[in-house]
């Protein structure tokens, strides 16, 4: 590919339409929008330096890895662009430079060099989230609906972009709560579909949804929408991820947190450290939040309980 030609995230020229689509449903929506910017940059760098892009040297992969560190792009950050790089060459039938002992070895020392411990959001944990929800005005259209968001987000253990996804036809509601049909989510990508309860606690998230579907009047579609500016009408299409955050933010801000320490991971946080704080089991949890990994709901499990049963308790 000339230096001069703007990369986007490719696919070979050769094949069908059909082909091409179901190779591009081999990675999710949001991982190819995430791609398509890691290229554009790449494709940017290497275009002001006179190099190509695609094939792309491992010298010029591992140049650019270092030329991001230096403005600051978090390892993450450097990863995530490496699949992209890596995504490419292998879609057009090259061998990928990412593999070079040069690039992992500059990923190493990029790692090493600019260490530091992760920076977790807020847990919007069960205290927390009393307060946020006591600030949502639900005389109003909007304040149903976020806190019908905030509420079934936090209940479901959801990712952000799973809660924006969720249909009316998802929802069924049953004596003891609500189960949900997730037709698609982050450990589900072939979309068999994952089912949920949700209790209908003393939080009566059944009879706050309800309110909101009714006083919106959806019967179907998306549950969770915007509105257009400047009115109380409702969008047909549905709220994006950024939306999800920026509501959580929103409603921290008016209960008086830092709304910078949180983020749309925070319900999902915040019900996963309330199950472990109350003596829920690892395995129950999971149910619910649908992680994959035992090690990632542990860290959760592991804060919650660190000073329950002590190792220390009997001498200290």
């Amino acid at each position: 590919m000339p230096p001069q030609t703007r990369i986007s995230v490719p696919l070979l020229p050769a094949l069908s339409t059909n082909t091409r689509h179901y190779l591009a449903d081999t990675i999710s929506s949001n991982t190819r929008r995430a791609y398509a910017g890691d290229l554009k940059r790449f494709s940017d760098w290497c275009r002001s330096r006179s190099l190509s892009p695609l094939p792309a040297a491992a010298a010029s992969v591992a140049d650019f890895l270092s030329s991001q560190a230096m403005s600051g792009r978090s390892p993450s950050t450097l990863n995530r662009r490496v699949a992209a790089i890596r995504y490419a060459h292998e879609a057009h039938g090259y061998p990928s430079p990412t593999t070079d002992k040069l690039v992992s070895a500059t990923l190493k020392g990029i790692r090493r060099s600019h260490r530091k411990p992760p920076r977790r959001k807020t847990a919007a944990t069960i205290e927390k989230m009393i307060t946020l929800l006591a600030h949502c005005n639900t005389a109003t259209l909007r304040g149903k609906r976020d806190k019908a968001l905030l509420l079934l987000g936090f209940a479901g253990a959801f990712r952000r972009s799973e809660l924006v996804a969720l249909q009316v036809s998802a929802l069924a509601f049953v004596p003891e709560g609500l189960r949900i049909m997730i037709r698609h989510s982050k450990t589900d990508q072939d979309g068999q579909g994952q089912e949920i309860a949700i209790l209908n606690g003393r939080l009566c998230i059944v009879t706050v949804l309800q309110d909101w579907i009714n006083s919106a009047a959806i019967q179907d579609g998306y549950l969770f929408r915007g509105f257009y500016k400047g009115s109380r009408r409702l969008r047909a299409t549905r709220l994006s991820g950024q939306a999800v955050a920026d509501i959580i933010k929103h409603y921290a801000l008016k209960a008086g947190f830092d709304p910078d320490e949180f983020a749309g991971h925070s319900l999902r946080a915040g019900f996963v450290t309330s199950a472990a704080e109350s003596g829920a089991s690892l395995f129950r949890i999971m149910d619910v939040s649908r992680h994959r990994s035992v090690q990632s709901v542990r860290t959760y499990v592991r804060t919650a309980d660190a000073f329950r049963n002590h190792a220390g308790s009997g001498f200290l």
